[in-house]
């Protein structure tokens, strides 16, 4: 997994690295984490390892409010799970966080593709 050049890496964002490759995510989905986490911590103004249930709350809005898609709702609130459940060991904070459904694209009584 790549880093910035020359910008030092956090010890939580190492730790969040070896949570990760210790149980053999794809590199994809390990930048795709990251990304989500760098992006929380952009929003909170400090490293998220403070971060309220609260702060969680108001940051799902705020993604929701810039017009984020479903899909990459989804994931930064994965990463933030999974940081919070496994990294931090603070389950508690990440109990409300919920995925949204991607909006339909068809009529699900019919396969993609029927005339229905």
């Amino acid at each position: 997994m790549s880093n910035e050049p020359n910008q030092a890496v956090s010890p939580l964002r190492m730790r969040m690295i070896e949570d990760m490759r210790m149980r053999k995510m794809e590199p994809k989905t390990q930048e795709a984490y990251i990304r989500g986490i760098r992006r929380l911590a952009k929003h909170l103004g400090h490293s998220p390892d403070t971060a309220t249930a609260e702060d969680l709350r108001r940051f799902q809005l705020h993604l929701v409010e810039a017009g984020v898609s479903p899909i990459t709702l989804n994931s930064t609130l994965t990463a933030i799970r999974f940081l919070f459940q496994i990294t931090l060991d603070r389950p508690e904070v990440v109990v409300k966080l919920r995925q949204v459904r991607p909006a339909q694209t068809h009529d699900p009584k019919y396969p993609v593709g029927h005339p229905g």
